[in-house]
This record gives C-alpha cells, sequence and structure tokens, in this order.
C-alpha cells in the first residue's frame, strides 16, 4: 500500500473519531426545556411525572412576583411565552437574578409538586437584548448651553499631558 493511501485512510479515521465524539458530547450536555403546556401535557400523560426533575423556558407573568422580605425566597407566576392560557406558581427559594423583573423570560429548573406548584431550585432570567443610547442634548433640555460651549475643547485649568508611556517588560 503506497504512503499516500495510508495517509488517507488514517486521516478519515481521526476525523472520523473525531466527529463522533462531537456529536456525542453535544447530545450528553445539551439540554431542552419545556414550556408550560408542554409539561402539563407530559403530566396528563403520565401522573408518575410529578416531582421529576425538569427545566421550563416560560415568562413571569407582570403583577405576580411577591419577594420575601429577607430576600431569600421570592413567588410568582409563570405563563407559556407565546400564550397565557397555562400557567404554574412558581416557588424558588435563593437569590433572583438582578434581571428577574415582571415580564422577563425565565428557565426554571426544579420539580413539580402534587399541589400544582413547581419548586425551582434554579432561576435564569434572559437579560435585556436592548440597550439604548442616551437621548441627543435639545436646544430646551437643561444644560445644552454649556454642553455646546465647551463642546470638543480642554477643560480649562486641566493641563494638557501626554499619557504615560507604557512600562518595559524586562
Amino acid at each position: 500500500m503506497k504512503a499516500r493511501n495510508k495517509f488517507l485512510i488514517g486521516g478519515a479515521l481521526v476525523l472520523g473519531s473525531a466527529s463522533y465524539l462531537m456529536a456525542s458530547s453535544i447530545q450528553d450536555t445539551g439540554q431542552y426545556f419545556l414550556t408550560p403546556t408542554e409539561l402539563q401535557a407530559k403530566v396528563a400523560d403520565d401522573p408518575s411525572f410529578v416531582n421529576q426533575g425538569v427545566k421550563i423556558g416560560a415568562k413571569a407573568v407582570p403583577g405576580t412576583i411577591v419577594r420575601d422580605p429577607s430576600g431569600r425566597s421570592l413567588r410568582f407566576v409563570m405563563a407559556d411565552m407565546a400564550d397565557s392560557t397555562k400557567t404554574y406558581p412558581v416557588y424558588y427559594k435563593g437569590i433572583a437574578p438582578d434581571t428577574f423583573t415582571d415580564g422577563v423570560e425565565v428557565v426554571v429548573e426544579g420539580r413539580l409538586q402534587a399541589d400544582g406548584t413547581f419548586h425551582a431550585t434554579t432561576l435564569l432570567a434572559k437579560c435585556a437584548s436592548r440597550y439604548e443610547n442616551a437621548p441627543e442634548q435639545g436646544e430646551g433640555t437643561p444644560g445644552y448651553k454649556e454642553y455646546q460651549q465647551y463642546k470638543g475643547k480642554h477643560p480649562a485649568g486641566v493641563p494638557k499631558t501626554a499619557a504615560p508611556a507604557p512600562a518595559s517588560q524586562s
């Protein structure tokens, strides 16, 4: 057998092995979450699904967040993101993320109890996907004249110095 053919066969084996390992790794670590409607259907099909660990993707229904005064737990109602027909009350013990507010999309991990309450052990809230620039200074806004006066100028009384040279590495 020629060296070229051996090289091609060896390369194909290495590439095939690497592809198999990547595909099986993604399959093992990829996680899917259910919606409240899908959770309701699973429980209806198999009542033993209650108390099984599951991840739910939903939104926090506005006006339902009740925080414990200690800040260590909270309750809210979650609903489907598309339509709010199926809801579940959620109890979460822990510190809520800073981005957790009314109407935010959440992923909760935990167990559905027999009474229909979802006891979450993990609460993830979607970050704001939209950041806006500060409004432009208009002619009628406070500070507009001062802004125009000093726009692009170096402040008086502050010496102009060159930036320090970067430290040399020895």
